[in-house]
């Protein structure tokens, strides 16, 4: 009777073992790559369904939608003589673009800013490749594509992802051309390049996180030394050249332009608590140090992860942070938006984005590092709340469809709508005051009132009137608007009122 020897079972054994591994693995990169397909497909369908909300992207919506009925790819414009001084217009060009290759609508709008999240990850996936292997880099993308406001912000029509793909772009150029060799030159442009693109997305800001980042990093351990390796003549030539044309141009187009956007955006706007000399709107006043309360938030679903990955292993957290200056770098990144808002008294949640790439590819290489994906519960770490992402960006993109009543969203778009159909030759006017969204979807024939004597004076023109009022306006505006006009139901937080046929000649719809 043949019997299996102890090394044939034990080979055996082993073989099993592995093939158990091997498709295991398979099994969960497959798993995240229909993961990050299906987050595409409702990333999209949002983009299509969800109206503009105000006020910001309805606001830089309509202002693409203006550059492209006027053709000035100069100026963006915030009214009517009213110039747009705000930002750059690297945002305005790509919602512009879009909406000239599909039509004015919000997909085109967020067609290009998808297009740059999606190339962000891209270029995430490929350094984390090079650094660290594919595991890693799969992890990293899967934990920055689901991050909440990664997610959010990834068709979203604002300034801040163009100015994550400039940041990255000058982050991982400086990284590899500070190593040397024979490609130090051609990373280098990268890095110069990056900061370009920054200066056209966002401004100077986006040079100052950079050196928040680089400046620590590069003090330590003498790396100062590295700088000797990046094309420092070559390199600022390459960026003046791509980003001084447009600010010589915008202030030739428009003087005051400079003193506004260097000055007023750039100090006053972040150390004046209140700041009174915003042209289009009001300063977001928080505490100082507010910017620290919104990180984990912002990180979510992963924010637990990495509080249990510092709460369980603390000690292989220091050492690799000790021995390994990519993962410092990485860390530096993070903090430098955190850093540069923390004294600052006008902030968003929105500022944190340029940390969500660092943080996700600090976070997917500690953890492959550390726990590894070869065990059931490492992976089910990292499955659970990506599913979990999922699940809620599912429900949000069913809701706009499944329960339109049930989401109160800031927009006028369902009122546009209605107005179209009873009274199509009706100028929409809102109360008290300036809807963006109204404007976009009149293209730009709505209008905006402050005023209550102005208001019952729309009785007395020569057209048709819808007047949209904000409910807790509602009972000033009603005497005003009584009896030229009837209450034609609510819409959110706005009424809309219809012009009387009877009491003029203008003929509205019934």
């Amino acid at each position: 009777m043949t019997q299996t020897s102890a090394p044939d079972f034990l080979h055996d054994s082993v073989s099993l073992s592995l093939l158990h591994q091997v498709r295991s693995r398979i099994t969960f990169r497959i798993l995240v790559y229909g993961g990050l397909g299906i987050a595409l497909v409702l990333r999209v369908v949002l983009a299509i369904w969800v109206p503009f909300t105000d006020t910001t992207e309805a606001r830089y919506g309509e202002i693409a939608r203006v550059m492209v009925e006027t053709g000035d790819w100069v100026t963006p414009w915030f009214d009517d003589g009213v110039p747009f001084w705000g930002k750059p217009p690297l945002h305005t060009w790509l919602s512009a673009a879009g909406m000239k290759l599909f039509g004015i609508s919000e997909f085109g709008a967020r067609f290009f800013i998808l297009v740059v999240s999606v190339f962000c990850l891209g270029v995430i996936g490929k350094w984390a490749a090079l650094r660290r292997g594919s595991d890693v880099a799969l992890v990293a993308v899967l934990i920055c594509a689901l991050s909440l406001y990664y997610f959010g912000a990834s068709a979203f029509v604002m300034t801040d992802m163009p100015m994550v793909l400039g940041l990255v772009m000058s982050m991982i150029g400086f990284y590899e051309a500070s190593r040397g060799g024979s490609a130090a030159r051609m990373w280098g442009y990268l890095f110069f390049a990056g900061l370009a693109v920054g200066l056209l997305a966002k401004g100077p800001t986006a040079v100052v996180l950079t050196g928040l980042a680089l400046t620590p990093w590069l003090l330590l351990g003498g790396r100062w030394r590295r700088l000797a390796h990046l094309p420092w003549v070559s390199g600022l030539v390459l960026t003046i050249s791509l980003a001084a044309p447009w600010y010589i141009l915008a202030e030739l187009s428009t003087p005051g332009f400079l003193r506004y956007f260097l000055i007023g955006e750039h100090i006053e706007r972040f150390l004046v608590p209140g700041w009174a000399g915003d042209l289009y709107g009001v300063g977001h006043e928080r505490a100082k140090g507010m910017i620290w309360a919104y990180a984990p938030g912002v990180f979510l679903p992963w924010t637990p992860l990495a509080i249990a990955l510092l709460v369980m292993r603390p000690r292989a957290v220091r050492a690799a942070f000790a021995e390994d200056d990519w993962l410092s770098y990485l860390g530096f990144w993070v903090l430098a938006p955190l850093i540069l808002f923390t004294p600052s008294a006008n902030i968003l949640a929105a500022y944190l984005l340029p940390a969500l790439p660092a943080a996700s590819l600090l976070l997917a290489v500690l953890w492959v590092q550390i726990f590894g994906l070869s065990s059931r519960l490492s992976r089910l770490s990292l499955l659970l709340p990506a599913c979990l992402a999922l699940g809620i960006y599912a429900t949000l993109a069913a809701l706009p469809v499944v329960a339109p009543d049930r989401i109160r969203l800031k927009t006028l778009r369902p009122m546009v709508s209605a107005i179209a159909e009873i009274a199509p030759n009706a100028v929409l006017t809102t109360f008290p005051d300036r809807r963006f969204s109204a404007e976009f979807y009149t293209t730009g024939r709505a209008e905006s009132q402050s005023d209550l004597t102005a208001l019952a004076a729309l009785m007395s023109n020569d057209r048709l009137d819808a007047v949209a009022v904000r409910r807790d306006y509602l009972r000033r505006a009603t005497a005003s608007l009584t009896p030229g006009f009837r209450n034609a139901g609510t819409f959110g937080r706005y009424v809309l009122f219809l012009e009387r046929p009877n009491l003029s000649n203008k003929g509205i719809g019934q």
